[in-house]
């Protein structure tokens, strides 16, 4: 099984285009489920043949019992049905023994966002420092906000990618989807102030926007880091990724009368039911207003 998989990994990364993030969680649930294989199995040897839908059932189960979230084991089976749909059409199996198998059921929870307010307030506010790391991130939590940018497509953005004349970033999102999410002039202005720190700081050739103080290219662990600094210090959350400035930039855009299908475009979504989520968030706000009304609360 093990050499079917390394297979499987290659086909989602150059057929598919799965990002590494992708490939190597699916490696990870695939090998996890092969070793509960060794396991159940008298010569202690996995084979594709031994495989059925009471032995996944078996294997979902046990990952249940060791207190594994519902998301967590969902994803494992997703990767199993992939796993096997590959084999089909390969004509290593002739079914999909995964296919028969139903996932735990779970609740899925509304997206945590950071109020357009204590944002504003955040990005106007002093602190940041004004020389090139503190430029560098404020600019960083200006663009998460503004275009709604996972942290991953951040992190890659080349200095190409910006088109300064027309305002536009053009971002390579899942499974290299291109999208084009245009910017405002406050932002420009903070893009040029930090291309020309950059340029008096550095001395390097780096194609990449966002670069650290050593001129190496920014990773998602370092926004992750600058959005959590940032935001624990002025006390808005004890913990804050940057997905919640996505959030917060969908759920601003519905607040503020966008459609739901401009808004998954911007997301670059490929489904409109993940970006539906965000009018639950949406109609709370529409609540509160009501309740403003004189006759909401007799």
């Amino acid at each position: 099984m093990e050499a079917s998989i390394s297979s499987f990994i290659d086909y989602l990364r150059y057929e598919r285009g799965a990002s590494a993030a992708t490939r190597v969680a699916y490696k990870n649930d695939l090998l996890q489920f092969v070793a509960y294989v060794h396991e159940h199995t008298k010569n202690g040897k996995a084979s594709l043949g031994f495989v059925d839908s009471d032995l996944i059932r078996l294997w979902i189960t046990s990952l249940m019992d060791g207190r594994m979230s519902p998301t967590s084991v969902n994803r494992k089976l997703s990767a199993l049905k992939s796993y096997f749909k590959y084999l089909m059409k390969q004509g290593l199996v002739l079914n999909n023994p995964a296919s028969l198998v139903i996932g735990p059921k779970f609740f899925r929870p509304l997206p945590q966002i950071i109020k357009e307010d204590e944002l504003t307030e955040l990005l106007d506010g002093s602190c940041f420092k004004a020389d090139f790391i503190g430029t560098r991130d404020r600019l960083m939590m200006e663009f998460l906000y503004e275009t709604g940018l996972r942290r991953q497509e951040l992190a890659f953005l080349k200095c190409s990618d910006i088109d300064l004349m027309a305002m536009v970033v053009r971002v390579c999102g899942k499974r290299n989807k291109e999208r084009i999410v245009p910017f405002s002039e406050r932002l420009k202005v903070q893009i040029i102030s930090y291309l020309q720190k950059r340029r008096s700081v550095l001395q390097c050739d780096n194609t990449h926007f966002f670069l650290c103080k050593n001129g190496r290219s920014v990773t998602g662990a370092t926004v992750y880091n600058v959005v959590r600094k940032y935001v624990s210090n002025r006390g808005l959350r004890t913990k804050c990724a940057p997905h919640m400035l996505r959030h917060s930039f969908a759920t601003s855009l519905l607040n503020n009368g966008a459609e739901l299908n401009a808004v998954k475009e911007l997301l670059g979504h490929s489904s409109l039911a993940s970006t539906s989520i965000y009018t639950h968030i949406t109609f709370d706000k529409l609540r509160e207003m009501y309740c403003a009304h004189p006759r909401a609360n007799r």
